[in-house]
């Protein structure tokens, strides 16, 4: 499956392109500040939809296998393998998913703030409570902020989540994202794919040290798939690093990203 793609710079530094991305329930447009700065190094930086989000296709399969063979058709289309792959929470688990099978098209690997494991969140009550509110014409992005607030809580989840309701002025809002093919393939995106090769690649693990997604018990489970694999926190972010302390995460990844490739 073709996904939507944005690109920003050029390949000034010689090296292959960086790709991002997202979490669940996100689009590319969330590494919009990343983008720009890597672009500003000279980086070729592509930001990717995964299936059901964003601009791209929908479909029920959510295997990360499917995910991450998603990602690299695309990329063959557009000439940017191998390359240097950042995925942030699900984005994380398709980035690892690709390096395990497909290990020649990554040439180095950042994660942030997931492991290679099953989660219990409760994305599943999030999805049917998105499904289940009434879009009426002319409703207002306050008003399906209120309507979620029993069972999303924290204003700024419900704001990321109502990113992705089109509103209209007479016509009632639209999803863009694929929340039905979600609700019902949650449990393979909460969970993990076992199976493949370790990854021989260099490989950094970057976690939020208010963030519980990536204890020290999973680092076992990290280096039994990624060998080479090194960690960094960032002490004040949470889940949400990469927005939530920009110039850390930044300072974190790139001088891990322009080192020379393994020979």
């Amino acid at each position: 499956m073709r996904l939507h793609a944005v690109e920003r710079g050029g390949p000034e530094d010689g090296r292959p392109p960086v790709v991002l991305l997202h979490g669940l329930f996100g689009s590319g447009r969330n590494f919009g500040g990343l983008q720009a700065s890597l672009a500003g190094t000279g980086k070729r930086v592509i930001a990717l939809d995964l299936r059901n989000h964003g601009a791209s296709p929908h479909d029920r399969d959510t295997a990360y296998g499917a995910m991450a063979g998603d990602v690299v058709e695309t990329l063959a289309a557009l000439g940017a393998l191998p390359c240097r792959l950042v995925g942030h929470s699900m984005g994380g688990k398709v980035a690892m998913r690709l390096a395990l099978d497909m290990p020649a098209h990554v040439e180095r690997l950042v994660v942030a703030d997931i492991a290679p494991v099953a989660y219990a969140h409760a994305n599943h009550a999030i999805a049917r409570a998105m499904l289940a509110l009434p879009l009426t014409p002319g409703m207002t992005r306050a008003e399906a902020s209120a309507a979620l607030a029993d069972t999303v809580t924290d204003p700024a989840v419900r704001a990321f989540l109502l990113l992705n309701l089109k509103l209209g002025r007479s016509e009632a809002p639209v999803w863009q994202i694929g929340l039905p093919e979600l609700a019902a393939g949650m449990a393979a995106i909460q969970g993990w794919e076992d199976g493949g090769a370790p990854y021989p690649g260099p490989a950094l693990f970057v976690t939020g040290g208010k963030s519980a997604y990536v204890p020290p018990s999973a680092h076992d489970a990290v280096r039994a798939l990624f060998p080479q694999a090194r960690f960094a926190a960032l002490p004040e972010a949470g889940h949400w690093l990469h927005a939530e302390d920009p110039a850390g995460f930044l300072a974190a990844i790139l001088p891990f990203l322009d080192l020379e490739a393994p020979p």
